[in-house]
């Protein structure tokens, strides 16, 4: 029989009511293992089956044990702290994946890449495999997603399902994504510590359930794109924002004197009120992309970089001195513009000449509100115990929790 200390790899199958398939995968699995000289095992991580799942993947070789979270990353992340491989290849249990040729897989890993991903339009896509949305826009769009934001040019089919990877640098990342979105989480954070990600062709074909699949495709396609949208907050939220800003500036230095002519063009008030609003919204962007940062930081789910150490301006004291003055000068200009409205009786007045000093003024006390309070939510995620929350502090919350659920 083969040790634990034996085992080089793991062929790890989530599984949820996967009776129809997971036989054939894990024999496939088996016989491709024992073809490349490999020692290693099927391990199917099991996420609540009602269908017999366990007992036919035990039957047909494999070792199972159960994944007490819920969801497809649930599965995954049970499955990884369970195997004994020193390497992991990972597919689904619907007999879709080329789990026969685990052998370019294996090669890589033993040349010491970190990841190996599956590249299916390089393996080929067989009739039917893959649903011509999946196929034309959604795979092409998140993967093109993934290689502007997080630099992963020799990543072709970000969500291939079939990947390898070495176990100990996996686990080391701390991965916690149950949903489908694990799998955009494994290659981002992966990408993120600097790891070694390569690509090898395989084969998709159409699955052998005549059930329809987990995924959903709009539900779980808004998770991976939010997903790789909150991991890169500098290039979504923070360098937009700050375009944003620069612009509005500079149509607010230029409007605040008086209306501006490019070419046949006059720009006046109509004009300031969205470079104001440029300035507020692009503010927020670059606010917002700070606090994504902290919060990335204070999870570890990003490592720090250099390049944030900007983000510092988002301490209370800075933040609140910030936000301090600009709403002291919107307020002086406030006070100037009544005062001057007061000079003409409170009457009409010429809204050309009088906007070029309340919009900016109105645009600076809300600015400092915003940036008054970003910095106190920015302190709030730099917050840490110093003790964990004692026990009955925690059941209290949860009968709490309890309470409200059965009220509800």
């Amino acid at each position: 029989m083969t040790t634990v200390q034996e085992i080089e790899v793991t062929v790890l199958l989530p599984c949820l009511n996967e009776a129809e398939t997971l036989e054939v995968c894990v024999r496939k699995a088996l016989r491709s293992l024992a073809e490349c000289g490999v020692a290693g095992e099927v391990l199917v991580s099991d996420n609540g089956s009602t269908d017999g799942s366990q007992s036919i993947a035990e039957a047909a070789g494999a070792r199972v044990v159960h994944a007490p979270i819920r969801g497809y990353g649930g599965a995954l992340l049970n499955g990884i702290e369970q195997a004994r491989g020193r390497y992991i290849i990972m597919a689904d249990a619907d007999d879709s994946y080329a789990l026969s040729d685990l052998g370019p897989f294996i090669e890589a890993l033993r040349a010491g890449h970190d990841v190996v991903m599956g590249n299916r339009f390089r393996g080929g896509i067989a009739p039917g495999a893959m649903p011509p949305l999946h196929r034309y826009l959604g795979n092409p769009v998140l993967s093109w997603l993934g290689r502007r934001l997080f630099g992963l040019t020799n990543v072709g089919d970000f969500h291939c399902g079939m990947r390898g990877f070495n176990a100990e640098r996996i686990r080391a990342l701390g991965l916690c994504m149950p949903g489908m979105e694990f799998a955009s989480e494994l290659v981002v954070r992966a990408a993120l510590a600097g790891y070694d990600i390569v690509e090898v062709p395989t084969t998709l074909s159409p699955d052998g359930r005549s059930r329809p699949p987990h995924l959903r495709t709009w539900r779980d396609g808004w998770r991976h794109l939010r997903f790789l949208l909150v991991f890169a907050p500098s290039r979504t939220l923070v360098w937009p924002g700050t375009v944003l800003t620069l612009l509005g500036l500079l149509g607010v230095g230029g409007l605040s004197f008086g209306p501006l002519s490019l070419g046949p063009v006059r720009l006046d008030v109509s004009t300031l009120v969205y470079a104001c609003i440029m300035v507020l919204v692009g503010v927020q962007l670059v606010l917002f992309g700070g606090l994504a940062a902290i919060y990335g930081r204070q999870e570890r789910l990003v490592p720090q970089r250099a390049t944030d150490r900007w983000i510092r301006l988002l301490r209370l004291e800075t933040s609140v001195t910030a936000g301090l003055l600009l709403f002291a000068v919107g307020v002086a200009g406030t006070i100037g513009a009544i005062s001057y409205w007061g000079l003409d009786g409170f009457g009409d007045l010429d809204p050309h000449a009088t906007l070029r000093v309340v919009l900016p003024s109105a645009t600076a006390i809300a600015l400092g509100v915003v940036v008054f309070f970003s910095g106190l939510v920015g302190s709030l995620l730099t917050l840490r115990p110093t003790q964990p929350v004692p026990t009955i502090v925690r059941q209290k919350n949860r009968s709490e929790q309890e309470e409200m659920l059965s009220a509800g």
